[in-house]
């Protein structure tokens, strides 16, 4: 296994770790300066995988850290992407869909992903280059990579063409334009059904073969997607802006993503 995909997994698990111990707790809920929700969790969980990913000597982008000058950021070739915990509003709501999100970027393409869900202990992992996806089920969040590597199963998505077409969707509130998608599925004869996840999840569910595509037309930022783009790429699942219609990038000058379609 890569070295670095060794670091991002340890780190994740650890962050995992410290994020239920908050969980188990009355923790407080603060507001960001643009009214995003901030607990413990998110900052302790930030201090465990730094302290991992220094060690690296690689660059760090993450939502709980100051963000770095694009001056400088422009210079780096390879970078670290982190969300600590992805969902913030679902560790709020206690309903378990949040993550980890560790990603490495190089020249802006995603090629390492580690998703954790510590609620569930359930890891999934991939590198791009080997076009390797995996996920495994873990005991505890002290897990060895031994363990790790004996228990993961491949990830596979679906054959193309399945009806009804899984579309990863809210079921309570879902964008004008993801809307119009759905009409436009209905309209070529198919059949819709709306499976719903928290956090990056949803590129999980499709990474793993659990629903067919994934439309994204609301803001999301480069920490919310890149880990689970790596999961996707991997298996051979794009993830595709609907700006330049090509794969999402990262490290840009604007660090939020332009709306896309993950789909096999």
């Amino acid at each position: 296994m890569n070295a670095n995909l060794k670091t991002a997994i340890q780190a994740s698990l650890k962050a995992g770790d410290v994020i239920m111990q908050v969980y188990d707790t009355a923790f407080n809920v603060e507001l960001k300066d643009d009214k995003s929700p901030l607990t413990e969790a998110d900052k302790k969980a930030n201090d465990v995988i730094n302290s991992f990913l220094i060690s690296t000597e690689i660059p760090i982008i993450s939502e709980e850290n100051k963000q770095t000058d694009y001056e400088v950021r422009k210079t780096w070739n390879t970078c670290w992407i982190v969300d600590p915990v992805d969902g913030t509003k679902e560790f709020i709501k206690r309903n378990g869909e949040f993550t980890v999100n560790i990603a490495l970027v190089t020249e802006g393409k995603p090629v390492l992903g580690v998703i954790y869900v510590p609620a569930v202990k359930t890891l999934y992992y991939a590198d791009v280059a080997n076009k390797e996806g995996f996920k495994v089920v873990l005991e505890d969040h002290n897990t060895s990579l031994e363990y790790i590597l004996e228990h993961a199963k491949a990830l596979y998505p679906k054959n193309a063409n399945s009806n009804p077409v899984q579309v990863v969707g809210s079921r309570s509130h879902m964008s004008q334009d993801t809307l119009d998608f759905v009409e436009t599925l209905k309209g070529n004869g198919r059949e819709v059904e709306i499976v719903s996840k928290g956090s990056s999840l949803k590129f999980c569910l499709v990474a793993e073969g659990n629903a067919d595509v994934y439309p994204r037309f609301a803001p999301t930022m480069e920490w919310d997607t890149a880990a689970g783009q790596a999961i996707c790429n991997a298996v051979g699942v794009e993830v595709i802006s609907k700006e330049t219609n090509s794969s999402l990038l990262y490290n840009k000058a604007n660090l939020l993503n332009p709306y896309f379609l993950v789909n096999p």
